[in-house]
């Protein structure tokens, strides 16, 4: 197994008035990569330009940033032959992309198919993301830090520019490096890439990690019909698989993530989250994971419950005086 450390820089419109930038709001501008065997050896290097050709001029934050000129792209190459230059490169042994966040993963995929080049994948895929791998090893597990940040607080060596495609890939790999040597295991907490979502139910991602279990779900028509879905809807224990009688059932303080809280004979309080996602073709898609928790966490979600329940009732009763109607107020719940 090798491990694909790459980084990408890319541009955008200064405008946002050309038609392509809702499809490809940001065109790459530069792929730089750095091969690792499974054992963390540098076993080879990749670094190219690309030669815009939608938004031919450089945005100016974007300038600033990476130190990049428009006179120096045109000496790049085009993006279909820099792309199948790079994938041919990553070999034929079987490896994983790593990358600092997900974003790169996500914008190279855009760019693929901007140019109709084949996809990564024909759905869901694991990858490795560094700065999620980071804070899992060395930090409180939750913060998302700068790569820098992460360069310094390793005490790593910082002899080459940051903001460059394969300077912050060189980068990256050395934290990857410091990893496998002090904190394998957390290698285990892969992320998945959902640029293209499962195909169908049976194609759905169930992954059970330490301490939580992840579900993604199928692309549903919209918000409705995914929280209508049973799997989507349902509470079950991932460590003993029993379907669970919900103590609150899912309600949502903010419109965007639902919570609900049940409760298993043999383990306790579990919480569950979803998350409701767009996916590139605009549908919905729900990321839901669930996790056991003690009866003090458990307490504070029954508060935020009915802190939710307040405020729907505050923003029902002003609709009501607005438009006059008079009916019974119920909290937004699905069951």
């Amino acid at each position: 197994m090798n491990y694909i450390v790459f980084d990408l820089e890319w541009n955008q419109s200064n405008t946002g008035r050309e038609k392509e930038v809702a499809i490809l709001p940001f065109e790459i501008i530069e792929i730089g990569a750095v091969r690792l065997s499974e054992a963390g050896e540098d076993t080879g290097r990749f670094s190219e330009l690309i030669r815009p050709k939608v938004y031919r001029e450089m945005h100016q934050i974007t300038s600033r940033l990476i130190h990049l000129r428009t006179r120096e792209l045109k000496n790049g190459k085009p993006f279909v032959d820099v792309a199948k230059g790079f994938l041919e490169w990553c070999g034929q042994d079987p490896y994983l992309f790593c990358t600092w966040g997900s974003a790169d993963l996500t914008e190279l995929q855009r760019n693929l198919r901007f140019y109709d080049m084949p996809p990564l994948a024909e759905g869901p895929f694991i990858y490795l993301d560094i700065q999620k791998l980071f804070s899992l090893a060395f930090e409180d597990g939750k913060s998302r830090r700068s790569l820098e940040h992460a360069i310094d607080f390793l005490s790593l060596p910082k002899d080459i520019a940051f903001h460059r495609a394969l300077s912050d890939a060189r980068y990256t790999a050395r934290i990857l490096r410091r990893i496998l040597k002090e904190k394998p295991e957390v290698l285990k907490n892969h992320s998945y890439d959902v640029f293209h979502t499962p195909t169908d139910k049976n194609a759905e991602i169930k992954v059970q990690f330490d301490g939580y279990a992840k579900y993604i779900s199928r692309e549903f028509a919209d918000r409705e019909e995914a929280l209508a879905d049973r799997e989507v809807a349902s509470s079950r224990c991932y460590l003993c698989h029993r379907n669970l009688r919900k103590k609150i059932r899912w309600f949502t303080p903010n419109g965007r993530n639902y919570y609900c809280l049940a409760y298993c004979e043999t383990h306790g309080y579990l919480k569950g989250k979803i998350r409701l996602r767009r996916s590139e073709s605009g549908g919905t898609y729900v990321v839901k994971t669930t996790k056991l928790i003690g009866p003090e966490e458990a307490e504070d979600l029954r508060q935020r419950r009915d802190h939710a329940k307040e405020l729907e009732k505050r923003r029902e009763g002003r609709r009501r005086e607005e438009t006059g109607e008079l009916r019974e107020i119920r909290p937004k719940e699905i069951k």
